[in-house]
């Protein structure tokens, strides 16, 4: 299938000016740099709260870069890319902080680490392809991967769900459940993605 062209983009969604230091980076750069600090700590005092602690920093940090971005106007290509690169440093200092803490959860853990450090990943920046200023305005080259992996219910389901679960029952096998179902969408994702095709720049 030949790569879909995007036409009449609406201007809240195009590229625009680009730069490294905004107020939403900086958020995200101190967020990161404090969830991995908690993280280590928690490894080192063997502390499931610091741990726990890390991952609100985490989730709070993600989403206060994102809403002062939107709301200061300031949102960025590299920004987008800044924040999924860090997603992945938190997300990575938290889930191995949990199998080095709870090693019985390491199989359900390192399924959704596969998922989330390498075919989400990608999913993510295949914006890059497009003139769109961050995945999370995806639905303007296709709505149903856009649907399965940045709508607000996908995000939940993505980040919080598995985390929340396996802190709050311990239950692996239900943990690895949830894991390879994400797994199996991502991959079902990027098969529409590779249908749809990636531009080539000219």
């Amino acid at each position: 299938m030949e790569a879909r062209p995007v036409t009449g983009l609406d201007d809240r969604y195009g590229v625009r000016e680009e730069r490294l230091l905004t107020g939403a980076t900086v958020i995200t750069a101190v967020r990161t740099v404090a969830s991995v600090v908690l993280a280590a700590l928690a490894a080192h005092e063997q502390s499931l709260p610091l741990l726990v602690a890390a991952l609100v920093v985490y989730w709070v940090g993600d989403m206060a870069d994102g809403a002062y971005a939107r709301l200061r106007d300031c949102e960025t290509r590299i920004g987008a890319v800044l924040d999924i690169m860090c997603d992945r440093m938190n997300a990575a200092a938290f889930y191995i902080g949990l199998a080095w803490l709870q090693p019985d959860l390491s199989p359900a853990i390192f399924v959704y680490l596969a998922e989330f450090m390498v075919i989400d990943c990608f999913l993510s920046i295949a914006f890059l392809a497009w003139p769109v200023r961050s995945p999370n305005y995806f639905f303007v080259i296709d709505r149903p991967i856009w649907l399965w992996n940045w709508s607000k219910p996908a995000k939940a389901v993505n980040s919080a769900l598995f985390a929340v679960l396996l802190l709050v029952t311990g239950w692996m096998w239900v943990g690895l459940v949830i894991a390879s179902a994400l797994l199996v969408l991502k991959c079902v994702s990027l098969h529409r993605l590779v249908r749809i095709g990636i531009p080539i720049p000219a």
